[in-house]
């Protein structure tokens, strides 16, 4: 991705969560939907994590799917935008908020970016994150941020979108004007590599696609930026678009109706890597370890 007009604008990103938090929860049915594909992948994973952390935690749901599933741990999540994290921590009333922080029982909400997370290195056992690594302009050094958070043996698992997300609307803009109207996504074989460059062994990638239909391309529109999906990209159009614009953009939508409906597509990624021994020490010296030298005959 080349193009600088395609980089998503962080100050961007988080204004659009900010403006969404307060009716987040109503549209977010597709986020909910992953989230829950997510989980069931952890029952092929044997781990007991000390510590759980959602990145990119929105408004706290999937911390507290995590929470039942691994009662003992500790939990925390974090998210870009502050009305997001203050709705995920209000949705526990304060009696059981001053209760639970007590006892470590009840999750803790910050507002930090995931390229600088606010942990100690080592202290993470799991980290899971949910459709956010895609709102990043570097997410390898998210990986690399993931990576040192993660204590050894630790387990990192996402889902984010790949390059057919949203194809339909963005073919439909591109009738309309060559602006940048929608995000282009990075390809899961990419993600992948960033695992390894970042430090990760065993990276698993895979996807699937998910076609949402609408009623109209308004409908649309107002799903995206009830989720804070809307256009965040560096090179976004300021002005306001002509109606001639928007009448191309519809009629080119229009030509993809089947049934009644317009299709949107989702592609999405999955993946999950763990956190492995290091080779060498932070000054670059290589790491011996003893035990796998002297092994019993």
């Amino acid at each position: 991705m080349n193009d600088s007009r395609y980089r998503p604008d962080p100050a961007a990103v988080r204004r659009a969560f900010a403006r969404a938090a307060s009716g987040y929860d109503a549209a977010a049915q597709l986020q909910r939907e992953i989230a829950a594909r997510m989980a069931a992948r952890l029952d092929y994973v044997r781990i007991s994590p000390g510590l759980v952390v959602d990145a990119g935690c929105g408004t706290g749901d999937d911390l507290r799917l995590l929470g039942s599933r691994y009662p003992q741990a500790g939990r925390a999540g974090f998210d870009l935008a502050l009305p997001m994290a203050a709705a995920a921590r209000d949705k526990t009333p304060w009696y059981r908020r001053k209760l639970g922080a007590l006892a470590g029982r009840e999750p803790a909400f910050l507002c930090a970016d995931m390229g600088r997370i606010p942990l100690r290195s080592g202290c993470v056992g799991l980290l899971w994150s949910n459709l956010a690594l895609h709102w990043l302009a570097d997410p390898l050094a998210a990986f690399r941020e993931m990576h040192r958070a993660l204590a050894v043996g630790g387990l990192l698992m996402f889902s984010t979108v790949g390059p057919d997300t949203l194809k339909e609307l963005r073919g439909a803009f591109a009738a309309a004007d060559d602006g940048a109207h929608v995000h282009r996504f990075i390809d899961m074989h990419d993600l992948g590599d960033m695992l390894v460059t970042a430090g990760f062994a065993d990276p698993v990638m895979d996807m699937e696609m998910i076609t949402v239909t609408y009623g109209s391309v308004d409908d649309l529109m107002r799903d995206l930026r009830a989720t804070g999906s809307g256009n965040a990209l560096a090179g976004r159009p300021r002005g306001l678009a002509t109606p001639r614009r928007w009448a191309r953009m519809r009629a080119a939508y229009e030509q993809l109706r089947r049934d009644g409906r317009l299709p949107a597509t989702v592609e999405v990624v999955y993946g999950h890597a763990w956190k492995p021994q290091p080779r060498v020490t932070a000054d670059g010296r290589a790491i011996v370890r003893l035990d796998r030298l002297h092994k019993p005959r």
